[in-house]
């Protein structure tokens, strides 16, 4: 497909990673121009977010016990992030009662999704309903509609059940499944990879928000099989115990660990270095900037390596705050302006 019919793009994740990505790309979605690209760029007909459903921690793990649904928690956060703007609205959806009682703890949006769902009879109802509530710049999947749960072994040998229990547990991950193995994947969405035009995986965590979605049966394959510009974006920093001390390249070999028919065209990578203090704050909890192998400086970088090959994507993407995330706008652009250089080269060697 031409630049100018309107790209289609799904990101699979979870956590704050994939909103924040969303709330980048929310911007472009309907736009046939915008500033800073040529005549020949890109603008999103369709946004679809694959979400993940092993959380069972908080507001999330509370509803799901009691109500037997799906957690609602990253798919509300994924719903705010794609809502048009700032409204009173969207902000009601993730308010957080903290007064004590029943109800501490619990978001609004939680509660909602939980409330209407009980009325629909049906939990992707109430995602679709929600999401016209907010008017959405975008379509919302949970990778599956079964009831599961993770499972790591440790390398300590011990074997834990629970995506909190996982995370507390500090614990490096020998490995990973799904609780039931034979869950599959909406129709929907693989109906979406199927005619995508851009795949990212990620940001998130790696093993509780990434490599869940790709143990659901046929989410992988899909990937395989469609044509679409396969990214991963790998995390800013390190995660205590999941991810400690692993570089890009050490993100990249686990995801092919869990999925080894798995295709990636692209791995963006920040390179803008933390300031000091948040260095500091960091290293005290554990974790450390994600660093990228020497020699691979320029970009891209086809990486000279045994097994699966892709081009290393470098760039400013940070976003220093209290806490250390990627900027939402630089990453959305990077994801297009790449999209648009891959389609010239495409149209250059096709002599269009």
């Amino acid at each position: 497909m031409t630049a100018q019919a309107g790209i289609r793009i799904v990101s699979i994740g979870g956590g704050t990673g994939l909103s924040t990505l969303l709330s980048g790309l929310k911007h472009y979605v309907g736009k046939e121009e915008f500033a800073g690209f040529d005549e020949d760029s890109a603008w999103i007909e369709t946004l679809t977010a694959v979400v993940t459903v092993t959380d069972d921690g908080g507001s999330s793990g509370r509803l799901r016990e009691e109500f037997q649904i799906l957690p609602p928690g990253d798919i509300r956060n994924c719903m705010v992030a794609l809502a048009e703007d700032e409204r009173l609205l969207t902000r009601l959806f993730q308010y957080r009662f903290e007064s004590g009682g029943n109800l501490s703890g619990h978001s609004f949006g939680n509660l909602f999704l939980a409330a209407l769902a009980g009325v629909t009879g049906d939990f992707l109802d109430a995602i679709r309903v929600s999401s016209e509530v907010l008017a959405i710049k975008g379509r919302i999947f949970p990778s599956t509609m079964e009831n599961v749960a993770l499972v790591a072994e440790l390398e300590d040998g011990s074997t834990i059940y629970g995506e909190t229990s996982i995370v507390e547990s500090r614990g490096r991950v020998r490995s990973l499944r799904l609780s039931s193995e034979d869950c599959k994947p909406l129709p929907e969405t693989l109906d979406a990879i199927k005619h995508a035009d851009i795949i990212t995986i990620g940001p998130g965590s790696l093993y509780t928000s990434i490599i869940p979605n790709l143990l659901v049966g046929g989410i992988v394959d899909a990937i395989r099989d469609s044509q679409a510009l396969k990214i991963y974006v790998c995390n800013v920093m390190t995660q205590p115990g999941e991810t400690e001390d692993f570089t890009v390249e050490d993100h990249v070999r686990v995801l092919y660990e869990y999925s080894p028919d798995l295709e990636i065209d692209f791995v963006i990578v920040n390179s803008a270095r933390i300031n000091d203090t948040l260095r500091e704050k960091y290293l005290a909890d554990g974790a450390v900037q994600v660093e990228f192998e020497a020699g691979a400086q320029q970009s891209p970088h086809a990486i000279a390596q045994p097994g699966p090959r892709y081009r290393l994507i470098l760039g400013d993407l940070l976003n220093e705050n209290d806490l250390v995330r990627h900027d939402p706008h630089k990453l959305a652009r990077a994801l297009l302006e790449l999209y648009s250089s891959e389609v010239t080269v495409s149209r250059r060697l096709a002599g269009v």
